[in-house]
């Protein structure tokens, strides 16, 4: 197997390349940053976390291996590794996560396909059936640009942008030199079908159909759990994000949870929450205006106390599982986001967002912090890795039948 020196090669927050081993190493430090199980059932509960490979559904998968002792499926859309290019971080991410469950002895499969068509859940249904019985638990976390509707066979995609008017913001750029700088940028407002496509990509649409797909097979297990995860965000992105295209989005995902709370409830006994989390650099919100400089300037507050996907998702899976009780808001929703949206936290963001300029920005935020982050979504700038020392791309996918 061939191997090379893979160096980071980007385009803003966009890197065209991953580091393997950086990628196996992030998994493993994630895995180890888990809080110890508390509790280890006799028969591990069944999951399927539909996303498994990036974000938050990343943190939700390695934490239910490693604190809950979950067994089941994940599911992901990652490209392969070629002669030229690297695989997608979350192929080699993917590829560590599940070395990890089988030295540990738990059965976890990774599937690699369209999560949004139903060929992928009656893949799902069938390895269900054949390996797992029934299903415990579901996690749902898509973050996706398109989606191609199953039944009509049209595809939507979906906009960032804000609902009624330009919104205007702050927001954080780095020059090919990697120098910072904080620039106002206007987004034009939806238009004609914008809020539609948006709400039918990243909606609650998909989400239903893997339930009611696994409930029409008799899959779901009494006491079933399900939860779509989520965000909010400070009133500082509110114009773009929860008063934007995705926040129409995210309403229609709270909606579809109260739907579906109300049908488990009478058909399994079960529970259905979206789960609103704490701000974090991902792939997808580095590309939201003003998240970069929002996200920087709140480590630049918050320092160590910010809370990692990590830990958030081992709280979710102590609330699902019963380890604690669910504890949900007015709205329905779990709130893992509380340390963020802390009035004493905001108020200081806020005071650092208002005096944010290019000449103030190294002190007001976390920019070492923010970038390392960044690279490290793509297995860069990760401890303990040697970057000048040839590497194998060639990773091969999980085999499911191991």
């Amino acid at each position: 197997m061939s191997e090379r020196v893979i160096t980071p090669r980007s385009r803003g927050f966009l890197f065209l390349d991953s580091h393997p081993a950086g990628c196996e190493r992030l998994v493993q430090d994630m895995w180890q940053a888990a809080p110890s199980p508390t509790h280890v059932p006799d028969d591990a509960p069944v999951a399927l976390v539909v996303g498994s490979s990036a974000g938050y559904g990343l943190a939700a998968t390695i934490a239910g291996l490693a604190r809950t002792g979950i067994r089941g499926i994940g599911v992901c859309f990652e490209k392969a590794p070629t002669e030229r290019r690297t695989a997608t971080a979350g192929w080699y991410r993917t590829a560590a996560t599940a070395e990890l469950a089988r030295r540990h002895g738990q059965e976890m499969v990774f599937l690699n396909g369209d999560a949004f068509s139903d060929e992928m859940k009656e893949q799902v249904a069938d390895l269900l059936r054949q390996r797992f019985g029934r299903l415990d638990h579901l996690i749902y976390s898509v973050a996706a640009p398109r989606r191609t509707d199953p039944e009509t066979g049209a595809t939507y995609a979906s906009v960032l942008k804000p609902i009624g008017e330009a919104y205007r913001t702050k927001t954080l750029v780095f020059d090919g030199d990697g120098t910072p700088e904080v620039k106002e940028v206007e987004t034009p407002p939806a238009e004609e079908d914008d809020i539609e496509q948006t709400v039918a990509v990243m909606g609650g649409t998909d989400w239903e159909r893997w339930v009611d797909h696994l409930a029409d097979r008799g899959l779901l297990a009494d006491g079933f759990t399900t939860a779509a995860l989520s965000y909010i965000g400070s009133p500082l992105t509110d114009g773009i994000y929860r008063q934007g295209t995705i926040g129409a989005a995210k309403s229609h995902l709270e909606a579809t949870a109260r739907a579906l709370d109300e049908r488990l409830d009478k058909l399994v006994g079960g529970r259905a929450v979206t789960s609103v989390n704490g701000a974090a650099v991902t792939q997808s919100s580095t590309a939201i205006p003003g998240i970069a400089l929002y996200v920087g300037l709140l480590r630049g507050a918050l320092g160590e106390a910010m809370v990692p996907p990590i830990a958030q998702l081992a709280d979710l899976w102590d609330q699902l599982t019963g380890v604690r009780p669910l504890d949900t808001d007015e709205d329905g929703r779990v709130r893992l986001d509380g340390w963020e949206l802390n009035s004493a936290v905001q108020a200081a963001v806020t005071e650092r967002w208002e005096s944010a300029t290019t000449e103030t920005i190294t002190r007001l935020a976390d920019l070492d912090w923010f970038r390392a982050e960044v690279q490290r979504l793509y297995g860069f700038a990760v401890p303990g890795i040697d970057y000048t020392a040839p590497t194998a791309a060639q990773v091969p996918w999980p085999d499911a039948a191991s």
